[in-house]
C-alpha cells in the first residue's frame, strides 16, 4: 500500500493584512485545483492574487513529484493564513501629534492533495 502524501507551499512575509486575506481563502478551501484557480483569477482582490500565486506553487510542487499526477486529481486540502511580522511607522499628524501605523504582513500556507478516487 502506497503512503498517501500531500504537497505544500509556503509564501512567508507578503504584505498584506491577514484579516482581509483570511475571507479570500475561505471561498477556495476543500475546491478542486482548476476550479479554486479560476475562481482566484477572477477576483479583484489583491489576497486573491497572493494566494493564487501559492496555490500554484503547491500544485506545482505535486506535479513534478514522482508520481503521476494530473491537475484535475488535485484539490485544496488545507489553506490558512497567519500574522506575520508588523512594521511600525510613525504617522505625523496636527499640532505636534503622532500617530502609529502599522503595516502588517501575513504567512499564506496551502495544502493540495489528491482526490480519491470512488472505484478504488
Amino acid at each position: 500500500m502506497e503512503a498517501k502524501t500531500s504537497y505544500k507551499a509556503i509564501s512567508k512575509y507578503l504584505m498584506g493584512s491577514p484579516y482581509k486575506i483570511r475571507p479570500v481563502a475561505d471561498l477556495v478551501r476543500r475546491k478542486p485545483y482548476p476550479e479554486a484557480m479560476s475562481m482566484l483569477e477572477n477576483m479583484p482582490h489583491k489576497g486573491a492574487r497572493l494566494i493564487r500565486k501559492t496555490v500554484k506553487s503547491a500544485a506545482s510542487n505535486a506535479l513534478a513529484s514522482k508520481k503521476q499526477l494530473d491537475e484535475d486529481m488535485l484539490y485544496i486540502r488545507e489553506i490558512y493564513i497567519d500574522e506575520g511580522p508588523r512594521l511600525k511607522r510613525v504617522w505625523f499628524r496636527g499640532k505636534g501629534r503622532a500617530d502609529m501605523l502599522l503595516k502588517r504582513m501575513c504567512h499564506i500556507t496551502v495544502v493540495v492533495d489528491e482526490t480519491v478516487k470512488a472505484g478504488k
